[in-house]
């Protein structure tokens, strides 16, 4: 029988009207129901910070002496406890002013300048497998204060310090009792001694091992042979069933969360505000 026009358009509009509606897509992760619903933005926390230095003995075959810096809240309150760790940078005028915010947000803050006590120069191309132990030392360190509130602590890092931080939580073992969860800005994801292959082909084995809670933050701008090894790493832990999130700013790259005013645009601005207050709330869930 011959389908006329007509009765094929008639056709196709019941099909429309009265086909099941397709189940709602998934909401991005940057959504928030209560601001377009109801216009309500969350308030992020703003505390006076103070800070201090001080410094912790690694014992071994020669006593290394590492600089601690620590920032939080300037009251007589307990905060949560956060293991901050800096990358190549090491811990610059930059770099603390990061740490300050981060404390900003009501955490005690352990920052370790490992470069100093080792007597290395910021920027280094190799890596020194003996920093791993000054960090684990530091969390040590942090662990031991009065004046935290949480049991455990977790570990905030950016570029090298994600590896150092990934090392102290595996090979160190510390993800077993006192690393609560793992927050990294586009982390070195790889041995950084490692071959050049290594380096945009494949990431470090120990992420694998990753089993604590972990956010990760990179920029869409990111460099190729760091952004694959983040993405193929938080690609693996997914398929394991681990709880991870890799977050990916439009519009930025690599240090969107220190770059200094005189190359800052308002992107950097945006991402590096929004990323510290989703890590601050993502920590405070973790660090009960």
């Amino acid at each position: 029988m011959r389908t006329t026009l007509k009765s094929l358009l008639v056709s196709v509009l019941c099909t429309a009207l009265f086909a099941p509606l397709p189940a709602q897509a998934e909401l991005p992760w940057w959504w928030s129901e209560a601001w377009w619903n109801a216009g309500q933005l969350e308030v992020p926390a703003n505390h006076p910070v103070k800070t201090e230095w001080s410094s912790v003995i690694n014992p071994g075959v020669e006593d290394i002496e590492i600089p601690i810096m620590i920032a939080r809240p300037d009251d007589n309150k307990k905060y949560p406890a956060v293991l901050f760790q800096h990358g190549r940078r090491g811990l610059d005028d930059l770099i603390q002013l990061h740490v300050k915010r981060l404390a900003a947000q009501g955490f005690v803050v352990v920052a370790a300048d490992v470069f100093s006590g080792r007597f290395i120069e910021k920027y280094p191309i190799e890596h020194d497998y003996a920093v791993e132990g000054d960090v684990n030392k530091a969390l040590d360190f942090l662990m031991a204060r009065k004046d935290i509130s949480s049991k455990q602590a977790c570990v905030y890092s950016h570029t090298r310090g994600g590896y150092m931080s990934l090392k102290v939580a595996v090979k160190y073992q510390r993800q077993d009792n006192d690393l609560a969860c793992y927050v990294s800005y586009y982390p070195h994801f790889q041995d950084p001694n490692a071959p050049e292959a290594m380096q945009v082909y494949r990431y470090a084995l120990e992420a694998d091992e990753l089993k604590i809670p972990t956010l990760i933050f990179i920029g869409e701008d990111e460099q190729y042979q760091r952004r694959r090894p983040i993405e193929m790493a938080t690609a693996s832990l997914q398929k394991k069933k681990r709880p991870v999130r890799l977050i990916i700013y439009p519009g930025v790259g690599r240090g969107f969360d220190f770059r200094p005013d005189n190359v800052r645009t308002f992107a950097d601005d945006l991402a590096a505000k929004d990323a510290i207050q989703r890590a601050s709330r993502f920590m405070k869930q973790n660090l009960q």
